[in-house]
């Protein structure tokens, strides 16, 4: 995808640099030809000097106010640009996807064609070992230093570790019973800073659920005794031994924050949350 997003990208651009050089090139060289002539330069000359000023000057506006400038902005504050560009974006992308999409396909037709298969992103994307062998291989040149080598070393190894060391052991799992209320929800997470509260006693695989706050707060306004049973979502179950990154994907297909950790013998060893999870792959110590 992000290949196809970058093709697209250089699409873009070199559309638009056709489009200046189409418009804004004739324009500025015809009213720069006559000024040339009129200082006393031949016909021909006038209009070479005024077609070489006026490619450098479309080039000039094209790479610092239609490129560097822009960027720079998106970068030092992406909120604001984000919601000024947003909407002209959307447009522009609208209008140009059908060519986009065109230059692609005839460029593949023509890759092709010559017997040269187009690549794409998963065709492209490097493993957590190539990577690995990159990193060092760039150590041994002294391309980077042994500090860098093992912040990156680490972050390849983070996806891959397992949950063991993320689990919050059964004893310190904050609970209450299905039946409690809603302000009992409320005040369970208010004690322990916890917003999503487990079920007691549905702590094993297949039955293990929990309630969130903002669904007691939402049946507490609205004046139903709803129990905590009936507010609670289920929770997924993973082997304790489930590597970060694909715990994080199960959670996700799960639309869960919080998981089960199953041990060897089919028993619950403690919980694991999304947030630790992912602090654990964006956090490299």
């Amino acid at each position: 995808m992000g290949s196809e997003m970058g093709r697209r990208d250089r699409h873009g651009i070199t559309m638009c640099s056709l489009g200046l050089g189409l418009v804004s090139e004739p324009v500025f060289a015809g009213a720069l030809t006559p000024l040339f002539h009129s200082a006393g330069l031949p016909a021909g000359a006038a209009h070479a000097v005024a077609f070489v000023l006026a490619l450098a000057l479309v080039t000039f506006l094209h790479m610092v106010v239609g490129e560097m400038a822009p960027k720079s902005w998106a970068i030092a504050d992406p909120e604001r640009s984000a919601t000024v560009l947003g909407l002209p974006f959307r447009a522009f992308t609208t209008v140009a996807r059908p060519v986009l999409a065109a230059l692609n396909g005839t460029t593949n037709l023509l890759l092709r064609a010559v017997g040269v298969q187009p690549t794409t992103s998963r065709e492209v994307a490097r493993t957590p070992e190539q990577l690995r062998s990159i990193a060092e291989d760039s150590r041994r040149l002294g391309l980077i230093d042994e500090n860098e080598l093992t912040l990156l070393t680490t972050a390849l190894d983070a996806p891959r570790a397992p949950l063991a060391g993320l689990v919050v052991p059964v004893s310190d799992i904050v609970s209450v019973p299905a039946a409690a209320s809603p302000q009992e929800v409320i005040d369970a997470a208010a004690r322990t800073g916890h917003i999503r509260i487990m079920l007691r006693g549905s702590d094993r695989p297949g039955a293990a659920r929990m309630v969130h706050v903002r669904d007691a707060y939402l049946a507490r306004a609205r004046g139903a005794a709803t129990p905590a049973g009936q507010l609670a979502h289920p929770v997924p179950a993973m082997p304790v031994a489930t590597p970060v990154g694909e715990a994080v994907a199960i959670l996700k297909s799960h639309h869960s924050h919080l998981g089960l950790a199953v041990g060897p013998d089919g028993g619950i060893t403690g919980l694991v949350s999304l947030d630790d999870l992912l602090t654990t792959l964006l956090t490299v110590h």
